[in-house]
Parts: C-alpha cells; structure tokens; sequence
C-alpha cells in the first residue's frame, strides 16, 4: 500500500477529526474541570437498592438545600457523584443527613467517599500537571534526537514524534471539551495520568516505525526517502495494529465490567491508543516524507505544491 502517496489524505482526515474539538474549546466552555483544578469537596453517595433515585431528585434536593452551584453524576447502583462548594465537617455531615432523610429515609452508610480540595492545592496541581507534559515532551525530543544521530537530520525524528504528541493530545482533548459538554463529563487529575500514559504510548509506537525506516535507510541507501518509508510502515504495520487491538480489548473489558471511579481514565486510554497507532502511521511518519520531500502530494494533480 502506498502510504505515502496518501500522506494528504492522511492530514485531511486528522484535521477533520481535530476541528469539532477545537471549535468546543473555543465556543464552548472548554473543558469541565473537576475538584481536582478548581478546589471544593466532592462526595459519593450510594443509597438502598430499592430505593429507585433518579440523578434529578439528588438535584432537586441539593437546590432546596442551598447548594444550586451543585453537580450530580449518576454512576449507576444507586450511587451518585456530588461535587459543590467547600464544606467543613459539620456541613458535610448536614448536607448527607438531609439528602438521605429525604430520599431514602432509614438507609445506612450512604457516604461511599469525601474529598476536599482547597484552590491553592488545585492550582498547584494544574500548575505541576503542565509541567509534567512539558518535561515529558522535551525529554522525549532529545532522546529520539540522539537515538537516530546515526541517520540523516536526526532532528526531524525528533520534531515528527513531537508533532503526532501534539496531534494525540488535541484529538483527546477535543473529545473530552465535547463529552464535557455533552455529557458533562469532568476532567480531573486521572485525566492528566491518562493523557501522559497515552503520551508514552503514542511515542513508543511511534519509535518503532522510526527504528524500521532508520535500519531500512541504511541498508537501502540506492532508494529514495518516500519508498524507505513505504516499506517501513509495511513492515511494522502488522506489530502496531495487533499490539494496539489487544490492549483495546482489554480497556473495553475495563470499561465495560470495572468501577466507574477509573472510566474517565480508560475512555482518554482508548482515545489515546486508536489515535496513537493511527498518528504513527499516517502523521510522524508521513511529516518525515513531507520535510524531506518539502511537499504534501496533492490528489488529482500531477505535481506537488511546496
């Protein structure tokens, strides 16, 4: 298959699925930060089994208590998220009382969890979180940088894995500015371990077609760049699709039978690797052609643009 020769449809396809992202994070409220970036308390309350409560009623209950600024999640069995202002000890304790009293008048242990996060705490945590995204990415740079110093510009290596990092982390992004406000979905510090797993595994598929094209450039010096690289991504092609439908499996299984605490964290692992796999093949790859040929191949033309 020529890779390569569809380098352009590669980049269109991307762009499509990036544009919906962006344009909610411009238009809309962006992101739905959690306790973890905006300070608060957030608890878990879990009642009877047959007491049947909807995810309105815990609302209703929480505007008559004074708590309108309140979201309620629903996460099945009966339970519920609640994330509000924050609460001292004797509110908590009030605030679960009146809600249980309420709605399931006699059940017992309904608080499955609290947590409190002052703002101080939490913009420490979004300030670490961007640091650690950084660090990561110029960590990654230098050691492709001086991993393939044996080959021609090895500072292209380095710069096309970058790109398709940038390129995983938007789409996971985008999708997540969609899902929060879609389905109010909130992003927390889970989040930000996913989005750095999703890094290292997006980088490590991605090295594996680089190693192939820097072994190939040199025992096939006679060809040229864009064929090295077709015969790479043929090559590896195999290993990275199987590798990746494996672990998607198993996140399935995860999302599908585990606790709902960690879906978040396996909804950005599944974006994360369908992205990655994908970015190795049709954008790292594909931004190495581009740079060394200095042009994107046009369809229905019988010339490249510059």
């Amino acid at each position: 298959m020529d890779f390569v020769g569809k380098r352009f449809w590669f980049f269109i396809i991307s762009s499509l699925v990036i544009a919906p992202g962006i344009v909610f994070l411009i238009l809309a409220p962006g992101l739905n930060p959690g306790i973890d970036f905006t300070g608060g308390s957030s608890m878990t309350l879990r009642f009877s089994e047959e007491s049947n409560i909807e995810q309105e009623q815990v609302r209703d209950q929480l505007i008559d208590l004074n708590y309108p600024e309140a979201t309620v999640q629903n996460l099945g069995d009966n339970s519920f998220f609640i994330r509000t202002k924050e609460l001292n000890e004797e509110a908590k304790d009030a605030l679960v009382t009146n809600i249980t009293y309420s709605l399931d008048e006699g059940a017992e242990n309904v608080l499955q969890g609290f947590d409190l996060v002052s703002p101080i705490v939490a913009q420490e945590t979004v300030m670490n979180a961007l640091w650690a995204i950084i660090a990561a990415a110029v960590g990654i740079f230098f050691y492709i940088w001086w991993a393939f110093r044996n080959v021609p510009s090895p500072l292209r290596y380095g710069l096309a894995a970058i790109v398709a990092l940038i390129h995983d982390t938007i789409i996971v992004i985008g999708i997540f500015a969609i899902l929060g406000e879609l389905m109010d979905m909130e992003v927390n510090t889970m989040f930000l371990i996913a989005l750095l797993t999703v890094i290292g595994y997006s980088v490590n598929d991605t090295i594996v077609v680089f190693d192939k094209i820097r072994e190939n450039v040199l025992i096939y010096s006679n060809r040229e760049f864009p064929e090295i690289v077709n015969l790479s991504i043929s090559e590896t092609l195999g290993r990275s699709l199987n590798t990746s439908f494996t672990l998607l499996i198993t996140l399935i299984a995860l999302v599908l039978f585990g606790g709902a605490t960690i879906r978040e964290f396996l909804y950005v692992l599944l974006i994360g690797v369908a992205a990655g796999t994908y970015s190795s093949i049709a954008i790292a790859s594909q931004v190495l052609v581009s740079w060394d040929q200095k042009s994107i191949a046009i369809p229905f033309r019988n010339k490249t643009v510059s």
